[in-house]
């Protein structure tokens, strides 16, 4: 079987603040940090589990999720592979406010729809703003009309899909070919993405998917990716809890 477990980045500082994130580039919380502890032991804990290769968006608090999650493990030296590919779904002017006063500003309803709608994006970021993606020296080599001022999760898969065919994919198999595994350490909505592909999930069911941070969630398919079993390592009620904290955020 080929394994694959994805993993979403520890609690960050504007996620313990309640403050939409995005792209804007903050490190993990203190508990963040220890739920990427956490996932560490959970991946070592694991005997059927062996993992070869690592991949990242190119957001600090993947990264240092990453960096925490293998040390835990054992598993600091594995190779690991970084793309913007992977990065959170992009929040436009939304990014830096806080959830739920936007929701008591805008209705709630409204920033529902931001949020978890599947093709309703945000407010775009002004392209001249200090903090669009343009301005980020780790995307001076991707052309700018790729890069987004604002993005809905039907954006997302779309920019997501093409990484996990061309690169994770073939990993997979390498990997696989000696019974090992891919890690993947990414965030809410990249994962969301990755998970809507992998299972077959309706684009009207998606958006309710929530994504706990720092749990690990492995799937085992067959050679031709027919998914043969999925779930978060650990407690299946701590997973659950954490993804009911997530839905909670804005109030």
């Amino acid at each position: 079987m080929l394994d694959l477990v994805l993993l979403r980045h520890g609690e960050s500082v504007w996620n313990a603040e309640n403050l939409f994130t995005g792209w804007i580039d903050v490190d993990l919380s203190p508990g963040g940090e220890e739920e990427a502890l956490r996932a560490g032991r959970l991946l070592a804990a694991e005997a059927s589990l062996d993992l070869r290769l690592v991949h990242t968006s190119v957001l600090t608090r993947a990264i240092r999720t990453a960096n925490l999650t293998l040390d835990a493990a054992g598993r600091s030296w594995l190779p690991v592979r970084r793309h913007w590919r992977l990065n959170e779904r992009h929040y436009g002017a939304l990014q830096g406010l806080n959830k739920k006063e936007t929701a008591e500003r805008f209705g709630l309803e409204q920033v529902k729809l931001w949020r978890r709608s599947y093709d309703v994006p945000p407010p775009p970021l002004p392209t001249d703003d200090p903090r669009h993606p343009a301005h980020d020296p780790r995307y001076r080599d991707v052309p700018a009309h790729v890069l987004p001022s604002s993005e809905c999760l039907a954006d997302v898969v779309v920019r997501v899909l093409p990484y996990w065919d061309d690169v994770i994919v073939p990993d997979l198999y390498a990997s696989g070919a000696r019974g090992g595994a891919v890690l993947v350490v990414a965030h809410g909505n990249s994962i969301r993405a990755l998970r809507k592909h992998l299972d077959g999930i309706a684009d009207a069911e998606i958006p309710q998917l929530e994504i706990p941070t720092g749990i690990p969630f492995r799937y085992r398919f067959d050679d031709d990716l027919t998914v043969r079993g999925s779930g978060y390592l650990g407690d299946p009620d701590a997973a659950r809890r954490a993804a009911e904290a997530v839905a909670r955020q804005a109030g």
